[in-house]
């Protein structure tokens, strides 16, 4: 693959079946390198044949809802500009009719049982703040806004910015009865809607009771919210007009310890299925803990005040993933995605039995899943080396593929596949991860330089997936190293962690573990190797050169570099280095920084200007350290960017990092 083939990254997102599960409807989005930007649309797609018809065209359309009537389909468009806002269209086609004209935009829709509103979350703007005061009135100009006073650790987020003058809250809307038919045109005017909640928290995933009169979401409403980790479900009458707090009534509440809530959902019965991490009596010990799957033991009605849930899964066995969309109830089942070596498998686990959960998929790397209201036809959405991201329905086992958007970017060439391999360490740990190799046809049989690529996270693991940045660097004719050291994902609680409180320890000693255990293929060229790695994997990179000058060459992206000064700058420093490192005296020991002295390798360091997981003071003072003590350095700066700029930053920015990478290694490790 290639920096200039980025736009054919075609993926589809999170599908939503028709009631009888014959067809689903999906968004399909890549990055546009012309336009520099990401386009959107939704398509059809009929299970029994496989056939495709687009449905609407964009430019940014999004999280498709498919009613429970079968008739129309809500979903978020955004335009050149602004923010989404939420459409529907009946699923035959048609014009889309816009709902909502928020100034901050809308969230995801869900519908109610009976089809006729739909509930979703939306940012709330203090007025004046982001565009909302008087368009004649200079002092509104996002330059001219009043001061923010800040009282606690949490006030703002990477990729978002300050979150507490723009809360999240519940809202609900009355769709309009019947969406224009085709070749008709679109009524105007947006709907009327109700805000459900209120209060200085963000109130999120808003989903509907079987009958339709309460609304369960994930929020933190605790009294000491402000500095622990801990959200709870609560619920609130979906026909409620005061969004007092009165109105809220706390769901759930831990059994044995306290929780740390990513998603829920309702069963038929009118109980809760909850995907919460337990994170302890002092509601931050978060490190390697797996998100599992809860239930309450009782039905969930308004005015009850808490209710007790009980575990349907281990702490250790299983790792959950608590992203968007990791729970579907599928009619008295529920879907759930586990971390699993490297890859991600697909389970239905029965709420009411201790049976172990069934293993609907395995192999591919299962993003998204959705399931028919009768729960007998299971779409995903899940890739492969080869896919970034298609649709497929999933039979006895395995995936029969409905889509294939990727086609393009195979027909390209140059994509390789991952080589599973496993290394035993000193201690007798085993470390799990891949090789990707070159082509052949184009760069023979090597020995081959070689890049080792560290995750970040740590609680995260490198998939057998499509990963472009292995792509794009085999395709430049370098073998890529990719491993899952102690403190990864997926491989158990006690791997998970092995690195509390020892972060670049037994970590680091796994990673080289690895390495030299890939060397050992006469196809790699050992004497020749770089290292690179972004968040954590630019801890660890940075961390290596400090250690040994047995690499060529170092990128150093996004760094995690100094703890101490991490604890003022980063939005998650309040919580992060203690929970990972101990003391403070062990995280500025464990800190690269304390031992910047000692490197010796040329680095390039890539940072983004508004990045504010590791601010961009962690990888200025990097440069700054190594260029004083006159080690070849480099220091790459995006502007406008946040952490995420190498998975959604602007098309144009992405091609370019790319660009100024192979420069780097082109320069410091050529190939051939």
């Amino acid at each position: 693959m290639l920096p200039e083939q980025l736009d054919l990254l075609y993926a589809v997102g999170r599908p939503s079946p028709a009631p009888d599960g014959a067809r689903v409807v999906v968004a399909v989005s890549h990055p546009d390198l012309d336009e520099d930007r990401y386009h959107g649309d939704l398509w059809i797609v009929t299970v029994a044949d496989a056939s495709a018809r687009r449905l609407t065209s964009g430019p940014r359309d999004s999280a498709p809802a498919v009613s429970p009537d079968g008739r129309r389909v809500a979903f978020l468009r955004a335009g050149e500009s602004g923010p989404p806002q939420l459409h529907v269209v009946a699923l035959d086609g048609g014009e889309p009719r816009a709902l909502t004209d928020r100034p901050l935009g809308a969230g995801a829709p869900t519908w109610s049982p009976d089809g006729r509103q739909l509930a979703w979350s939306a940012r709330v703007p203090e007025p004046g703040r982001y565009g909302t005061g008087d368009a004649d009135d200079r002092t509104y100009e996002p330059d001219a806004e009043a001061p923010r006073l800040v009282t606690e650790f949490g006030y703002r987020m990477d990729n978002l910015g300050p979150t507490r003058d723009r809360r999240l809250h519940v809202f609900v809307g009355d769709v309009p009865d019947e969406p224009p038919a085709p070749g008709d045109p679109a009524p105007t005017g947006a709907m009327e809607v109700r805000r459900l909640t209120a209060g200085d928290q963000d109130d999120t995933d808003p989903t509907w009771s079987p009958d339709g009169r309460l609304i369960a979401f994930v929020s933190a409403r605790h009294q000491t919210r402000e500095s622990d980790l801990r959200s709870a479900v609560h619920v609130v009458a979906a026909d409620a007009d005061d969004v007092g707090t009165d109105t809220i009534d706390t769901a759930t509440a831990a059994t044995g310890g306290d929780l740390s809530v990513s998603g829920v959902t309702w069963l038929l019965d009118g109980r809760l299925a909850v995907l919460a991490a337990d994170v302890g009596p002092t509601g931050l010990d978060f490190v390697g803990r797996p998100t599992r799957l809860w239930v309450t033991t009782s039905t969930v009605s308004s005015g009850d005040g808490a209710f007790e849930v009980r575990p349907l899964t281990a702490p250790d066995g299983l790792d959950l993933d608590g992203g968007p969309g990791g729970l579907t109830r599928a009619t008295g089942s529920l879907l759930v995605r586990d971390l699993h070596r490297g890859r991600m498998r697909l389970l239905r686990i029965d709420p009411d039995t201790d049976t172990a959960p069934e293993v609907l998929l395995d192999g591919l790397v299962t993003t998204d899943h959705a399931a028919s209201t009768d729960g007998s036809t299971v779409v995903v959405s899940a890739g492969d080396h080869a896919r970034v991201g298609d649709l497929a329905v999933v039979r006895d086992g395995s995936a029969a593929w409905l889509t294939d958007v990727s086609a393009r970017l195979r027909d390209a060439g140059g994509l390789s596949e991952p080589i599973e391999h496993e290394a035993v360490g000193s201690d007798g740990a085993a470390v799990h991860g891949w090789v990707v190799f070159p082509d052949v046809e184009k760069y023979g049989e090597g020995p081959h330089p070689v890049l080792l690529n560290i995750h970040g996270g740590p609680f995260t693991q490198y998939p057998a997936g499509f990963f472009d940045e292995a792509q794009v660097y085999a395709g430049a004719g370098y073998a890529v190293v990719l491993c899952n050291p102690r403190g990864s994902a997926g491989y158990g609680f006690e791997h998970g962690r092995a690195i509390r409180h020892a972060m670049g320890s037994v970590d680091a000693d796994d990673i080289l573990t690895f390495l030299d255990h890939a060397l050992t293929d006469e196809r790699l060229d050992g004497d020749r190797v770089g290292v690179m790695g972004g968040s954590y994997g630019g801890y660890m990179t940075a961390l290596l050169t400090t250690r040994t000058e047995r690499f060529r060459a170092a990128i150093v992206e996004r760094g995690y570099l100094d703890a101490n000064s991490f604890v003022g700058s980063s939005d998650i420093g309040w919580f992060f280095p203690r929970q990972y490192h101990g003391s403070r005296d062990a995280a500025v020991e464990q800190s690269p920084i304390r031992h910047v002295d000692r490197v010796r390798t040329p680095t390039l360091v890539i940072h983004s200007e508004s990045d504010w997981r590791t601010p961009v003071e962690q990888g200025q003072r990097w440069f700054t350290e190594l260029k004083l003590r006159g080690v070849p350095v480099e220091l790459l700066l995006f502007p406008a960017e946040s952490h995420e700029l190498s998975r959604s930053g602007r098309p144009r920015h992405r091609r370019q990092r790319f660009e100024h990478i192979l420069r780097w290694w082109a320069g410091h490790l050529p190939v051939g």
